[in-house]
């Protein structure tokens, strides 16, 4: 993610800067590099640039060509490393000699090719939790029947269309495998610069010099996505970025938008920025304005393809843009390293990198018909997961809004918590649940006491044992709606202690009660199979200082107080009091 590039990253930069690299002092990031091509090009890219976005990169380069090798013993350096990231780089290089040397019928080749590549995340599924980044293939650029080789079923071009989509679909179909498109940075390189016979026959390289930065970026965008980093939120100036002319000058009538957009570049950037709040990011405009004019453009004008219900919070007023969006986090919720703040204006893009320096701010060119493809090569909206509820966030904060509304009607906090009637449904892992469940320890930093980062798989696994785990969720909803699966507790229980290894919440349901209904939760299941001690740890880091004096507040004490490890508490069972919650508990919401 590259917070103010204007151009692509340098191979040679990079690799300048890694020589004299610093590793910095933060959490470590272990990424284990394999593949059928060489790494030695690739690792200090990743070194940098994993170290740019603030964690200690340590990295695996296993053999050339090991893959299978590695991932087939069980004592192979690879799980001694206990990466965090699993990284297969496979080339079309080696896959062209393979095809031309299939004993077989070529037509059985992909399919055959897949399923191996799919035995490989199997077994290493087997022995560690990791995340695998598995790459797709570059189509090859010969074509030895010309374009009639497309209605062909049995050449190397439609044997690499066939692998890359069966990729995609045993992808997935595995927990915890995710795709490094290598093929969509060729595209978008053009084949002929992506490609490097020379550099390929000389030291097995993946691609050429020029390619390898964007190679790394996109490894790294994802495990970032994987450790919880992501953008959550797209700040919006209007006049001159959503549309043409300056409406309070203009009017609604005068501004550039619909059928006066004569290149249609206003509406394309409206329609990819729908089509970003249809997958869940938050979407807030920022505009120096009279507020009821700038809305009147997003009710009333026939070309808007963003309306009102699009936007999570509106700010037009005339102050500076920097205390807006800071505004705007804290309506949010949100850290300001989650939002990306869209400005067409250069005065108001260096006015809040300065102020507000963890914010995103990308340059966008002067024409705005260049605009999506400006954001889009920044591959800023790197995920890891995706489910229903993050099409649904949106929607969950508009009824947030309601809330607040309801919240003015009474002076005292029980009255107004009575009155949500708010129901909650608190559950054992299900399978069902497993991707949300993932993302939410994924991406929740603020409200998370040790930001353990447990992947897909690993939830899965401790779903299953029911003899030292007791993995919960917690569902809420009150009238107003539904906030959806809020909350996830880890216990791990063991003779007389039960630990609490996870305690994650959504910032959204603060002062609701959730957390003391689910720490009646852990205590009920404490007793329940006879322990005598509840432990839990707090390990600090830049984002949850909220949660610093979690424990304390449910009357546990401080065990022990380890710098690298966090501070250690504990409670007796018998000790602990049930809190009051005006939460239902609930078994379904039928």
């Amino acid at each position: 993610m590259l917070k103010l590039a204007t151009e692509r990253q340098d191979y040679f930069v990079l690799s300048r800067k890694a020589k004299r690299l610093s590793l910095p002092d933060g959490p470590e990031f272990r990424v284990a590099l394999m593949g059928d091509v060489s790494t030695q090009h690739l690792a200090p890219l990743l070194q940098v640039l994993i170290t740019d976005s603030g964690l200690r990169p340590v990295l695996y380069e296993a053999g050339f060509d090991t893959v299978e090798l590695e991932a087939l013993n069980p004592d192979s350096a690879l799980y001694a490393f206990t990466p965090q990231l699993i990284v297969i780089l496979q080339g079309t290089y080696k896959l062209r000699a393979a095809y031309c040397d299939y004993p077989g019928d070529r037509r059985q080749f992909a399919s055959d090719r897949a399923a191996a590549i799919e035995a490989t995340w199997k077994a290493i599924r087997s022995r560690t939790g990791a995340p695998i980044l598995q790459s797709t293939f570059v189509l090859p650029y010969e074509r030895p029947f010309g374009n009639y080789g497309l209605l062909m079923s049995d050449t190397l071009h439609g044997a690499v269309t066939e692998l890359n989509q069966q990729i995609h679909r045993r992808a997935r179909a595995n927990e915890g495998v995710l795709l490094n498109d290598v093929d969509y940075l060729a595209a978008w390189h053009g084949r002929s610069q992506f490609i490097d016979e020379k550099l390929w026959a000389l030291s097995k390289s993946l691609c050429s010099l020029q390619a390898l930065p964007d190679v790394a970026q996109n490894i790294v965008d994802i495990g970032l996505a994987c450790q919880g980093r992501a953008v959550k939120c797209v700040v919006l100036d209007l006049d001159n970025t959503l549309w043409g002319g300056v409406i309070g000058d203009d009017g609604i009538d005068g501004i550039e938008l619909g059928d006066s957009d004569s290149s249609g570049a206003f509406r394309a950037f409206q329609q990819y920025l729908r089509e970003l709040n249809r997958r869940g990011i938050l979407l807030a405009v920022c505009s120096k304005n009279d507020e009821a004019v700038a809305r009147h453009a997003f009710r009333e004008h026939p070309g808007m393809v963003l309306k009102d219900e699009d936007i999570s919070v509106f700010v037009a007023n005339w102050e500076d843009k920097a205390s807006n969006i800071r505004r705007i986090r804290d309506k949010l919720n949100i850290g300001l390293d989650s939002m990306v703040f869209l400005d067409d204006n250069p005065f108001e893009r260096n006015l809040v990198r300065e102020l507000l320096p963890e914010v995103l701010v990308p340059e966008l060119p002067e024409d705005p018909a260049l605009y999506v493809r400006a954001v889009s090569e920044l591959n800023l909206f790197e995920s890891a997961s995706y489910s229903t509820l993050d099409a649904e966030r949106s929607g969950k904060y508009r009824q947030q809004e309601l809330r607040d509304q309801e919240r003015t009607q009474f002076t005292d906090l029980d009255g107004y918590l009575t009155s949500l009637e708010t129901r909650a449904r608190v559950a054992r892992f299900e399978r069902s649940d497993l991707q949300r469940i993932a993302q939410l320890l994924q991406r929740s930093n603020q409200f998370n006491l040790t930001t353990r980062r447990h992947p897909e798989a690993e939830c899965a696994s401790m779903m299953q044992d029911d003899e030292r785990c007791f993995p919960f969720t917690t569902t809420v909803r009150d009238r107003f709606g539904d906030f959806g699966l809020i909350n996830v507790v880890i216990l791990r229980h063991a003779d007389s202690v039960v630990e609490i290894d996870t305690f994650v919440m959504s910032c959204r349901v603060l002062q609701r009660g959730v957390e003391q209904l689910a720490m009646n939760k852990v205590f009920r299941y404490a007793a329940d199979v006879g322990a005598r001690y509840v432990v839990g740890r707090y390990i600090p880091t830049a984002k949850n200082g909220m949660v610093r004096d979690f424990f304390e507040r449910f009357g546990f004490d401080v065990w022990s107080d380890d710098s690298n490890e966090g501070i250690a508490y504990r409670l007796e069972v018998e000790r602990y009091h049930p809190r009051r919650v005006h939460i239902a508990e609930v078994a379904s919401f039928n």
